[in-house]
C-alpha cells in the first residue's frame, strides 16, 4: 500500500502570549511512500516526525493537505477505519492480560464482517506470535517479559490485523544497546516477510540508516532531504543534514577559498580550481582523514583511542568549530600518542563545502576531475 502525503501541514496555537504566530509542527510535507517499503522519519526532538506519524494514523488532523492510502483519501477517516497498526515507544501493553490476550485485543474490537470467528482469531494470534518469535510466551503476563519481548508483543498486536500501513514511533528507545540492535534487525525481517508499508520514526540516525529503504530527514517541521540512506550520507544537501548523519559526527571547520585553493587556517588542504574566493564551512567525515607525514592539514594531537578494528585520532586545529577533531583510521596505522602534532591529507569525496549564510552545499571539483 503506497502512502501519499500531499502538502501536509500541522499548526498549533502558540502558548506564548507575546507571539501571535502559530507553531508549525509540519510544514508543507509532500512525499510518496512506495508500496512495501520501510521509510525512516529522522530528525532531532521537536522536528515534527512524530506529528507526521500521528497525522498518517489519524490521531491528529492536518491543518492543511491530504493523506492518501493508495487511491483512497483517508484524511477525514478516524484511526480505526484507516487500517493502520501503531507501535508506541512505551509498548502500551495491558498488564492484567496475557500475551495472547494482548495480541487478541484488536481482533475482538472488530465489528461486522471484518470480525473473524473465535477460531480464526486464535489462528491469527498464533501466526503473529510466530512471526515475532514469541509463540512460546503466549500465556505469560507482560511483567514476566523482558523489554525486548514486550516490544515484540506490541509489534505482534499491531500486525495481527494485517494492517495496510505499519507505524512505529521510537520503538527501540527503551531498550539497551544490545537489544536495540537485535530488535531493529527483527523489525527489518518482519517488514520484509510481510511486505507491509512501514514508517519508522526515530531520532537515532544509525537505526534509521541500518534498516530503512529510504530516509526522510526533518528539521523544525520542514523536510530537509529524502533519499536512500547511503546517498543522503554521501551527498547531504546542507550543513544540517551533514551534521545530523554520521557517528562520530562530521568535523566542521571555518574555511576559505583563495586563489584556487581551500584553506583551513593557514593550511592549504586541497586545490579548488574554478571556485570563486569566499568564506565557507568545510565538513570532513571522520573516515575522510588520511595519516600522512607531510600531509597539508597540520593538527595538534590530543589523544589516540584504539577501538580494535579502528583507531580514533583526537586532534585540534585553529579553524575547527567544535571541541575536538575525530579522525577514524585503520588500526594498522600506528600513531605515536606522545607526538605533539599529526598531519593529514583529505579524501576529496569525504569533504563537503557549505555556504556560510544558507548552509546549502556547494558543489566543487578537484584537480583531475572533469
Amino acid at each position: 500500500m503506497k502512502v501519499r502525503l500531499q502538502n501536509l501541514t500541522k499548526r498549533y496555537p502558540n502558548r506564548n502570549k507575546k507571539s501571535h504566530e502559530d507553531v508549525v509542527a509540519v510544514n508543507d510535507f509532500t512525499f510518496e511512500i512506495p508500496d512495501g517499503k520501510l521509510i525512516g522519519l529522522l530528525g532531532p526532538s521537536g522536528c515534527g516526525k512524530s506529528t507526521t506519524l500521528n497525522l498518517i494514523c489519524g490521531l491528529e488532523k492536518p491543518t492543511a493537505g491530504r493523506i492518501f492510502f493508495g487511491e483512497d483519501d483517508v484524511t477525514d477517516l478516524p484511526p480505526e477505519n484507516r487500517g493502520v497498526g501503531l507501535v508506541f515507544q512505551n509498548y502500551a501493553l495491558y498488564p492484567h492480560l496475557t500475551v495472547r490476550q494482548n495480541i487478541l485485543f484488536p481482533l475482538q474490537n472488530l465489528k461486522g464482517e471484518a470480525r473473524p470467528s473465535k477460531a480464526q482469531m486464535q489462528e491469527k494470534v498464533l501466526e503473529a506470535a510466530k512471526l515475532v518469535q514469541i509463540d512460546q510466551l503466549l500465556d505469560r503476563k507482560p511483567s514476566e517479559l523482558s523489554g525486548g519481548q514486550q516490544q515484540r508483543v506490541a509489534i505482534a498486536r499491531a500486525l495481527v490485523k494485517m494492517p495496510r500501513v505499519l507505524l512505529l514511533d521510537e520503538p527501540l528507545s527503551n531498550l539497551d544497546a544490545r537489544l536495540r540492535l537485535q530488535t531493529r534487525e527483527e523489525i527489518r525481517r518482519i517488514q520484509r516477510e510481510t511486505g507491509i508499508t512501514t514508517v519508522f520514526v526515530t531520532h537515532d540516525q544509525e537505526e534509521a540508516m541500518s534498516i530503512s529503504d529510504m530516509i526522510v530527514v526533518m528539521e523544525a517541521g520542514v523536510v530537509q532531504q529524502i533519499g536512500k540512506p547511503q546517498d543522503v550520507y554521501d551527498s547531504p544537501v546542507n550543513l544540517f543534514v551533514a551534521k545530523f548523519l554520521g557517528t562520530p559526527a562530521i568535523n566542521v571547520f571555518q574555511g576559505r577559498i583563495r586563489g584556487g585553493g581551500l584553506f583551513l587556517g593557514e593550511d592549504r588542504v586541497m586545490a579548488m580550481p574554478g571556485q570563486e574566493d569566499r568564506e565557507v564551512w568545510v565538513g570532513i567525515r571522520p573516515e575522510g582523514f588520511v595519516l600522512q607525514k607531510d600531509g597539508p592539514l597540520r593538527c595538534s594531537l590530543v589523544g589516540v583511542e584504539v577501538m580494535g578494528r579502528d583507531t580514533s585520532v583526537v586532534a585540534s586545529h585553529p579553524a575547527f568549530t567544535g571541541a575536538a577533531i575525530r579522525a577514524i583510521v585503520s588500526a594498522e596505522n600506528r600513531v605515536d600518542a606522545a607526538a605533539e602534532t599529526v598531519r593529514f591529507s583529505i579524501k576529496p569525496r569525504k569533504l563537503f563545502l557549505f555556504d556560510v549564510q544558507s548552509g546549502e552545499r556547494i558543489d566543487f571539483r578537484t584537480e583531475g576531475e572533469t
